[in-house]
């Protein structure tokens, strides 16, 4: 099934990236290897790598960086990364990964020719602090992954996700404008959707941590979702941040895109709508949407009155 590079970013993780680095060494699928970047660790994270390093048997190699934040810090592993591997995941320091993830990952991904970029990704199994299970996250997609949903929103949980060479060269052949990206796993799903395949896999893959301290969390109680996905809302608004992904990807990638229809509903999402007109016009013909009805109504709304 080929090589698989995981690509872990840490940040002061001393309390559970041991776990984590456990569970890479439980692993059903035997030929992988880990590229870390620690983003300036104040605590003892770099110790226990260090430690662990002397353990793995050439396993790891990566070194400790300056503080840019979780996605600069993936995109710098992007540039890194060994395209003389067959795949590559990445790796939160704070989870615990399912013995059979990689495994699994890659078996799906073989059936892809290796032109094609293409990425599997899939749900969590949420739990506390003491690994005690709390659910699962997020809910599997209602409707089909495609890039039409990833312009309005990202389904793919980044700690989950394993993708094939020829996506790691689609990336970093054209590397975006960190602070234009909402984050590095959305980014992977806009761009493969647009140019290769997007596999689901309903089975989880890793245990995700939930513990206050989290970059994303999970939710599993409705309210505490209608909560997040409000959060969701007003953190894209302004600029909208959404809008400005969607801008940079058309910067980086229009030229290549081959499907009229996409390139056309992305064109005509990144477009100026000051008029109430334009906005219906828009809402008439836009093809793209969110996995629940519930949020589509809302989002669709938010669009209506100039919000988005």
């Amino acid at each position: 099934m080929g090589t698989i590079e995981v690509l872990l970013s840490s940040y002061n993780g001393e309390a559970y990236i041991e776990e984590q680095l456990n569970s890479l060494s439980s692993q059903t699928h035997v030929d992988w290897s880990v590229r870390f970047r620690d983003d300036g660790s104040s605590d003892g994270t770099m110790r226990i790598i260090e430690d662990w390093r002397r353990q793995a048997a050439g396993r790891i190699t990566g070194g400790k960086g300056a503080n840019v934040g979780v996605i600069p810090s993936f995109f710098e592993l992007i540039r890194q990364a060994d395209e003389g591997n067959d795949c590559f995941c990445f790796c939160d320091q704070d989870d615990v990964w399912l013995p059979e993830k990689m495994e699994r990952a890659a078996q799906r991904l073989a059936d892809i020719p290796a032109d094609v970029p293409a990425m599997v990704f899939s749900p969590t199994q949420l739990v506390d602090a003491q690994l005690k299970p709390l659910g699962q996250w997020p809910d599997a997609p209602r409707r089909q992954p495609s890039f039409y949903n990833a312009l309005y929103q990202n389904v793919a949980v980044g700690a989950t996700v394993t993708f094939n060479r020829a996506a790691l060269l689609l990336i970093r052949e054209r590397m975006p404008d960190s602070g234009k990206v909402l984050m590095h796993d959305w980014w992977f799903y806009l761009c493969v959707s647009a140019f290769g395949e997007v596999i689901y896999d309903p089975r989880p893959s890793i245990l995700y941590r939930q513990h206050g301290g989290n970059v994303v969390g999970g939710e599993t109680s409705p309210i505490g979702k209608l909560k997040k996905k409000w959060a969701g809302f007003r953190k894209h608004r302004g600029t909208h941040k959404l809008v400005a992904q969607a801008r940079e990807f058309h910067r980086l990638y229009a030229e290549q895109m081959t499907d009229s229809e996409k390139l056309a509903q992305l064109e005509s999402f990144i477009a100026p709508r000051p008029r109430l007109t334009q906005r219906l016009n828009y809402l008439s013909r836009s093809k793209l949407y969110r996995q629940s009805r519930t949020e589509n109504l809302l989002f669709r709304f938010l669009i209506l009155i100039g919000y988005i």
